[in-house]
């Protein structure tokens, strides 16, 4: 199995990747949703016990996406920070030291309701902020999946996980793509996220991720 899906989607080729993102090769473009950097950080700062190295871990996972693929530009579909808590040094020092090596890449984040309550990107990041839709070839790129009146949305917000039923009481929750008449949803990019299991119907494909591979299930 491939580490990618290659998918035609309102008449556009993207390509549906092992690591919870899409590459857009048309716009040589990443997209990433919910990637909810700091959230380990804030968390701790409420007393709980949680994991530290997710900041760490999130970006070398950026830096071998960036590296595999010829991306001028990445976008984030939201939820790019947490919680307030999210914006504390050591967060703050890790992104921009990951950021300093990227300095050509352009960077666009479509603000989302995380990012409405941690606030924008420091300045000194170069972030181009928006607000959804941002309109990209025959797709409207929001953080929210609501409809959109012209073009098919790739949106976040939702982190789609499905459950794979085995012999017995078996099963195993995998993160997924959920692909549907006018909306795709992104699965969420963090490794610190919760998800909603999605049911598969008429309307819509799912495409799940595990053992570096990406495959349709069903």
């Amino acid at each position: 199995m491939k580490s990618y899906y290659p998918l035609t989607l309102a008449g556009a080729e993207l390509w549906l990747l092992a690591d919870k993102a899409i590459y857009y090769p048309a716009y040589r473009t990443l997209l990433i949703a919910d990637a909810h950097f700091g959230k380990a950080a804030a968390y701790r700062k409420l007393g709980q016990p949680v994991p530290h190295g997710t900041t760490q871990n999130n970006l070398q996972r950026l830096d071998a996406l960036l590296a595999k693929h010829a991306c001028e530009r990445l976008i984030f579909l939201g939820d790019f920070l947490h919680a307030p808590g999210s914006r504390n040094a050591a967060t703050f020092a890790a992104v921009q030291e990951w950021r300093c090596r990227h300095p050509s890449l352009n960077i666009t984040l479509i603000r989302g309701n995380h990012d409405r309550r941690a606030g924008d990107p420091p300045l000194e990041w170069d972030f181009e902020v928006v607000s959804e839709p941002l309109l990209l070839g025959p797709f409207a790129l929001q953080h929210e999946p609501a409809p959109h009146p012209t073009h098919h949305v790739l949106a976040g917000h939702v982190h789609p996980m499905y459950r794979l039923q085995g012999n017995g009481r078996q099963s195993l929750r995998l993160a997924c793509f959920y692909v549907r008449t006018a909306t795709t949803l992104l699965p969420a990019f963090g490794a610190f996220t919760g998800g909603l299991n999605i049911a598969s119907d008429s309307d819509g494909r799912v495409f799940v991720i595990g053992d570096g591979a990406v495959w349709a299930a069903g």
